[in-house]
């Protein structure tokens, strides 16, 4: 008889999810991690750390208030990494706490150390001292999650030249900073420096960022950062990073030359898969470290499962603790609906952008007519008394059934916002409840209302043409 019914590879919101699901149902399930790394990467490095620390930038440089009391106002003027850093590590703690107390009280067996296979049914345990022990298991999640990939032409320091998860290490705020890629990571560190006043230039060896965003949103960030002296380098590829006493210079293959304090890689992550010896359980993973699974998050071996960022797209924290849940209740038999297509997607650049649905550009591909509704921040009483006049929402609705195709966010509150019209589209909603519902006054969920009449106006103005 195996030693656990369930054991889980990883900490990460995946594994934890999965963990407890198994356990809600009566199986014996023990975790392995470091302990250091309770939580996962989401914890320590990554979700919580980067969001709290711009929780952080907001408050002490009081940028979301300027447009209230002027350009000059900042709550600290010499803002320290120590300043950034206290509420990141008092959040950090608390959060292991919690995920502590909630394996502790579902009965999970938490042990610490690091695992790999030695064949599909068993793991070798290595604590922190260099034992290993040998633990059973009737079915196997791996939650190990990824580690930032780093190009092998560069030589990371941690200091002058760093990776996301070294940024929380920094000894001061740089007073200038090359980030290179500008993906999701690259551009939320990128507005949180620059609010800080760092002098950034992103290098982006595609023509564009974001390309999973609505292409108006993408164009504010970009006005928003530029504002805050942002330079982008778009279609440029990095030859040589090179450091130097006073810094770092950054060489393009155009020949262009990037004095900086400090380089940020943000050029994707790595699947943290290479120490698990995944061929004694009969497992492959890709160049990437990355994992295939089917829609029950099965990998090639039927009673081993993967999720979570080790998988692959979509790698957010909150996809994979519905994918943890999933494959536990999968794997002992219990009923489970597919995850529903309807995922939000919350970027915490400054402002967030949040979207759930097709973008103008995938439906106009796709040959589907829409009808765009707009909202802006500056026409709600919710958006002046807070300082926002920026943000706008935007509804795409479909003329022939008047349902939601789309629905896109920047602004104050845009993850939060955003979750009004995925209800809506996830019930199968038209833009018309939106224009009979009534909203708080003022608050910013009032712009699902505004730009749901200004939707329904333009399809009025379409039909008194055609009739």
């Amino acid at each position: 008889m195996p030693d656990f019914d369930m054991l889980v590879l990883g900490s990460g919101p995946g594994g934890q999810k999965a963990a407890i699901a198994a356990a809600k149902l009566g199986r014996r399930v023990a975790v392995v991690d470091r302990p250091d790394m309770v939580g996962g990467v989401s914890i320590h490095t990554g979700t919580i750390p980067s969001k709290t620390l711009r929780e952080a930038v907001l408050y002490l440089t009081g940028l979301t208030q300027r447009d209230l009391y002027g350009q000059s106002y900042r709550l600290k003027e010499d803002i320290t990494v120590a300043d950034l850093i206290a509420r990141t590590q008092h959040v950090v703690g608390r959060e292991v706490d919690v995920i502590r107390s909630q394996l502790s009280r579902n009965h999970v067996a938490l042990f610490a150390g690091t695992g790999r296979f030695t064949d599909p049914h068993t793991v070798a345990l290595r604590d922190v001292g260099g034992q290993e022990r040998l633990i059973g298991a009737e079915h196997i999640v791996i939650a190990t999650g990824t580690r930032p990939a780093r190009p092998d032409s560069v030589e990371f320091d941690g200091r002058t030249i760093m990776d996301s998860d070294n940024v929380l290490a920094l000894e001061r705020v740089p007073r200038s900073m090359v980030i290179v890629g500008a993906g999701v990571i690259g551009m939320e560190y990128a507005s949180m420096f620059a609010a800080l006043g760092s002098k950034v230039t992103v290098v982006e060896k595609r023509a564009g960022m974001l390309d999973m965003c609505d292409v108006e949103v993408v164009e504010s960030l970009k006005y928003h950062l530029r504002d805050l002296a942002v330079t982008f380098r778009f279609g440029e590829t990095v030859a040589a990073v090179e450091r130097h006493p006073r810094g770092a210079l950054t060489v393009l293959e155009s020949g262009k030359k990037i004095p900086a304090d400090a380089v940020m890689y943000s050029a994707g992550r790595q699947g943290l898969t290479d120490g698990l010896a995944l061929d004694k359980a009969g497992l492959t993973a890709d160049a990437r470290g990355r994992i295939a699974v089917d829609e029950h998050y099965r990998t090639q071996v039927p009673h081993i499962y993967a999720v979570g960022d080790v998988i692959g797209y979509p790698a957010l924290a909150a996809t994979s603790m519905e994918q943890g849940r999933a494959a536990a209740y999968h794997a002992f038999g219990e009923p489970v609906a597919r995850m529903h297509n309807l995922q939000p997607i919350g970027i915490y650049t400054i402002p967030e952008i949040s979207f759930v649905g097709r973008t103008e550009d995938q439906l106009t591909e796709d040959r589907v007519p829409f009808e765009v509704g707009v909202s802006r921040y500056r026409e709600l009483a919710r958006g002046q008394i807070i300082g926002d006049s920026h943000g706008v929402l935007k509804l795409l609705v479909s003329p022939e059934d008047r349902t939601l195709l789309g629905v896109h966010c920047f602004g104050t509150g845009a993850t939060e916002l955003i979750h009004i019209g995925q209800s809506v589209m996830g019930c199968g909603g038209t833009v018309d409840y939106l224009v009979d519902a009534v909203f708080n006054y003022p608050t910013l969920a009032e712009s699902y209302k505004v730009a749901a009449l200004d939707a329904t106006n333009k399809l009025r103005q379409i039909d008194r043409i055609t009739d």
